[in-house]
């Protein structure tokens, strides 16, 4: 299973505290949202080349293991 600690990161002051990618200001959800609207991983860093395949998919990683702990309330 692929990791997330080591590419991703909470800034109270940076995205309003959303998980960014280190050393960007690249929110998880816009990557998220640009995979879900189509874009593939090459154009995600064809249009952002400091990022890197690992932290496209550490944020994959992230978004299964909150998932994975969501509770279902009803």
């Amino acid at each position: 299973m692929q990791t997330f600690e080591p590419y991703l990161t909470l800034d109270a002051n940076i995205r309003f505290g959303k998980p960014i990618i280190k050393g960007t200001r690249i929110a998880v959800s816009d990557v998220l949202s640009w995979l879900s609207q189509g874009m593939t991983m090459d154009d995600i860093i064809d249009d952002f080349p400091e990022l890197i395949q690992s932290q496209i998919l550490a944020c994959l990683a992230y978004a299964a293991n909150k998932e994975r702990h969501t509770l279902l309330m009803g």
